[in-house]
């Protein structure tokens, strides 16, 4: 049976260790559903941007968000004509192909995640994140060619995959490793980078194997509980410097018996920064359980008392002027009100009179 070579360095233990304490202030939080809603949203837009974006799409950040806001299933002429914007059919389609994609493993439950590690699944998620994009006999449908990986910087090949023959062995051989108990002893964290790596060196697919092993291996995190609430992109790490993100998982290879030890601690290395961030963005506006302990779990906040308490969050006060800045389409009575209900929940507090009033939040 497939078994994973790595070691358990003092980086690693490092890089959990904060994971895991972050993950606990994430997860007991008491943010309001709405906020929750908020950064969810994110997430899901810089996943599907950064994850896109690492394969060559061209869409920028803000119309990658159009495209994915989009409800429900359209196509690239449709989204093109909604959004309004100027960009290769090509490019359009990927975003919401990869948005259908994170959406799919939104809808899975743990109930059945023994059955839902496997081929059948792999190819579910390549058959969403190739839609129209490549010929419908490969889509879905592991390759019957051998392939090349060139480097993006000198055209080198940097790598070849498995022959074709051995992909059907080489998958059964990780699914059944991965869902074998044994290898519950194996952290969730360092079980999704595996994920990743894996599929990548199998490389099943002629083309879509990054985007698929990267779907898989966030689908190992939520399954096994490190859905952080969802307000994550790894996505995001891995596009900040691609040439680095390539080498980490060339790193196996190259170690001549396929040591995964280098690329776990890339990969854990990046969850951590990430869910520090998330960490971070998060204590910030629960205010350290103030909001719990005055106010009860659930406080029932509008979205434009969102955008005005962020803008606190940001700048540490705010005038009624600058309320009217950021919520240009509501008028002066309706953010009068909301700020009202503000005070009245202790959230914010008034200071100052006539002209030089001011906002903050209760400390």
């Amino acid at each position: 049976m497939y078994k994973p070579n790595f070691q358990i360095t003092n980086n690693l233990l490092t890089y959990i260790t904060r994971i895991e304490a972050a993950k606990a202030i994430i997860d007991n939080s008491p943010l309001v559903p709405a906020w929750e809603v908020k950064f969810r949203n994110d997430a899901l837009s810089r996943t599907v941007h950064f994850g896109t974006k690492i394969e060559g799409n061209e869409l920028t950040r803000e119309q990658a968000q159009k495209v994915v806001n989009l409800e429900g299933y359209v196509d690239t002429k449709e989204a093109v004509a909604k959004t309004g914007i100027m960009a290769r059919d090509r490019d359009v389609q990927e975003v919401l192909n990869y948005r259908n994609v994170m959406v799919w493993i939104d809808q899975q439950d743990a109930i059945n995640s023994t059955s839902l590690f496997s081929k059948k699944t792999l190819k579910a998620l390549h058959t969403l994140t190739m839609q129209k994009l490549i010929d419908e006999k490969d889509i879905g449908n592991f390759r019957t060619q051998q392939v090349i990986v060139k480097s993006a910087t000198d055209g080198q090949i940097v790598f070849r995959p498995p022959v074709s023959f051995e992909i059907e062995f080489l998958l059964d051989d990780f699914f059944g490793w991965y869902n074998d108990p044994q290898s519950l002893a194996v952290h969730p964290i360092f079980k999704a980078a595996i994920t990743h790596y894996q599929l990548v060196f199998i490389h099943p697919f002629i083309e879509g194997n990054g985007r698929s092993a990267r779907a898989m291996a966030t689908l190992s995190l939520y399954q096994s509980g490190y859905d952080f609430k969802r307000f994550f992109s790894l996505e995001q790490y891995f596009d900040s410097d691609v040439e680095r993100y390539y080498q980490a998982l060339l790193t196996v290879q190259q170690s001549g018996n396929a040591d995964m030890t280098y690329w776990l601690e890339y990969f854990a290395y990046g969850l951590a920064l990430e869910i520090d961030k998330v960490k971070q963005q998060v204590q910030k506006l629960s205010k350290d359980l103030r909001i719990k302990k005055e106010l009860g779990t659930q406080v029932a906040l509008s979205e434009r008392q969102i955008i005005l308490l962020e803008l606190i969050q940001n700048q540490g006060e705010m005038t009624s002027a600058d309320a009217q800045r950021v919520l240009p389409n509501v008028s002066v009575d309706t953010i009068l009100r909301d700020m009202k209900d503000l005070i009245a929940k202790n959230v914010i507090k008034k200071k100052g009179v006539t002209k030089g009033v001011r906002y903050e939040l209760v400390e």
